[in-house]
């Protein structure tokens, strides 16, 4: 089974960082920071930590496993981390530069029911994880993680 990481990135600020993909000939969607698990990896938050490095050029502290979601064949891992610093203009990952791939913008979304109202998290099952955490005050403004 192939396995990919991601992270709901808090920044200090309590925003969360995503990235927004705009690719040819389809409407613009959102996703959260990482990627797939390689062999040479020592566990998936190693693979997480080298993914927000190639992605962000940031650094994050990993708090717990949010969720889980397996879709034929693939298992995603969404965590909850902090963040204090990134700069996307210093990314390295080997997507930025694959031809076709379309563009990848960071952006910073308040993490509040209107700001993931405001975008097309994918994949949807994220964006309710998401929302009910907030809605029951386990995340969002002022809440310690």
């Amino acid at each position: 089974m192939t396995e990919r990481v991601r992270a709901v990135l808090v920044t200090p600020d309590d925003t969360m960082l995503v990235i927004r993909r705009t690719r040819p000939g389809i409407a613009a969607y959102w996703v959260l920071p990482g990627g797939g698990v390689e062999p040479g990896d020592a566990s998936r938050e190693a693979a997480l930590h080298r993914e927000i490095r190639e992605e962000i050029a940031g650094k994050a502290d990993i708090v717990r496993l949010l969720h889980t979601v397996e879709t034929d064949g693939e298992r995603e891992l969404f965590y909850l981390a902090r963040i204090a610093t990134w700069s996307f203009d210093d990314r390295t990952g080997p997507e930025f530069s694959a031809e076709g791939r379309g563009e990848y913008a960071l952006e910073e979304v308040p993490l509040t029911l209107e700001g993931l109202d405001g975008i097309d998290l994918r994949p949807e099952e994220i964006t309710h994880v998401l929302r009910g955490a907030i809605g029951a005050g386990r995340l969002g403004a002022g809440v310690p993680l």
